[in-house]
């Protein structure tokens, strides 16, 4: 059983590291649908984000409209927040493990913003279907990438828009996807000799 400064300091690094890679996580994905900056939320985001990632983009360059130093940081503190743990709990870690951990977290994280965003904007659309808010028009943008193919192949149905629903389905099994990788890849690490 787990001592108490050992579930005290799990929720500490958890919710720090947590919160700051969702952060960055939001600047990066917020660039590649090329939502609007000038957006509250998005400055925000903006100046939570730029002291870290100021100095990398000096160092890592921006390439296919991908900004790879927001990628960069998320891994490493992706890693360092693994790492942490890991201690915390007395067990050791190899590099690839931290790798595979570090990877596959932002990969879930990636799909459960995505899933969030599409609940929430779903949600908020019933209550109040046309609000004009900072909030809105983030979620919005973010989702709309998504949801406009799954439009095109599923016409609303007597008015009511069925894309949300089968998008949600696909990111689930993509988290099922990202969990069953995980876990195969983790056996790998844990048996392979060279670890």
């Amino acid at each position: 059983m787990e001592s108490f400064f050992s579930q005290a300091g799990t929720l500490l690094i958890n919710t720090l590291f947590g919160l700051y890679i969702l952060a960055v996580l939001a600047r990066f994905i917020l660039q590649l649908v090329r939502a609007n900056f000038y957006n509250p939320f998005a400055q925000f985001l903006v100046v939570v984000t730029n002291p870290p990632l100021l100095p990398l983009r000096r160092i890592i360059p921006g390439l296919w409209g991908i900004d790879w130093a927001s990628v960069l940081l998320m891994l490493l503190l992706e890693a360092i927040e693994q790492y942490l743990l890991a201690l915390l709990r007395g067990y050791s870690v190899t590099g690839t493990m931290l790798t595979v951990l570090s990877v596959s977290q932002i990969a879930d994280l990636v799909l459960y913003v995505f899933l969030f965003a599409i609940l929430i904007r779903a949600i908020l659309s019933w209550i109040a279907p046309y609000p004009h808010n900072p909030a809105m028009d983030l979620l919005v943008s973010l989702t709309e990438p998504l949801l406009r193919p799954a439009r095109r192949i599923i016409p609303p149905i007597g008015g009511l828009d069925l894309s949300p629903v089968a998008v949600l389905i696909l990111i689930e099994l993509a988290i099922m996807l990202v969990d069953h990788l995980t876990m195969g890849m983790a056996r790998l690490v844990v048996t392979s000799p060279s670890g």
